[in-house]
């Protein structure tokens, strides 16, 4: 059988492996099977920070066929070092190294005081005003993260009490504890960067926080 070669790059190796581990957890959750090669190469390519193995192939095909040429991931990821933002504490500024220039989670953070953060900036897209289905809360955190693990992130919100789950999971509802000092200015620069892309709905203000992060 021909064999396809895809060239295959990681930004930060402890992260692909959190990652991966995080999707084969929740797989056997679901199904005492193991996975199949294909799950499994899905899972690789999610844990690099892209959508599927069809888009890592995709992303390689565009690329030169060179041994020093490495793919570049199909989501904009986060710088993970530089200047520190100024108003953040270093726990936050690294939380906010997470996030893309759209406010996307770019990937999951391996500290877990900064994974703790960094969840607070998913909890600003979701209203307390609405009852949400769990197909709702995986549609919303899929579309502002960019490695392939909404299940982690809607466990980590409801085990943080920031969303509460109710019915055997049917019904899904955000809270509004109050987000502390470390986290306001993190939570105004997240606000920020929706505000700033075209298309983009700012994420909903509640009362218990909007005085403080809307900008």
């Amino acid at each position: 059988m021909t064999r396809l070669a895809i060239p295959f790059h990681a930004e930060d190796l402890s992260a692909l492996a959190k990652s991966l581990r995080q999707q084969l957890d929740s797989h056997l959750a679901s199904t005492p099977q193991a996975p199949s090669h294909l799950s499994l190469l899905n899972m690789l390519a999610r844990a690099a920070g892209h959508r599927n193995l069809q888009a890592l192939r995709a992303q390689a095909s565009l690329k030169p066929a060179a041994s020093s040429v490495q793919p570049m991931p199909s989501a904009p990821i986060a710088p993970a070092r530089g200047p520190r933002h100024p108003g953040l504490s270093e726990l936050a500024d690294r939380a906010l190294r997470q996030f893309d220039e759209q406010g996307r989670l770019a990937r999951w953070p391996s500290r877990h005081q900064v994974q703790r953060l960094a969840i607070w900036g998913l909890w600003l897209h979701f209203d307390s005003r609405r009852i949400y289905t769990e197909g709702e809360v995986n549609a919303l955190l899929q579309a502002q993260h960019c490695f392939g693990d909404h299940c982690t992130l809607r466990r980590e919100l409801v085990d943080m009490k920031l969303l509460s789950r109710e019915d055997g999971g049917r019904r899904y509802q955000r809270q509004n504890p109050q987000p502390s000092e470390e986290l306001l200015p993190l939570l105004q620069e997240l606000r920020r960067r929706h505000r700033l892309h075209a298309g983009r709905r700012s994420p909903p203000a509640e009362a218990a926080d909007a005085q403080a992060i809307a900008g």
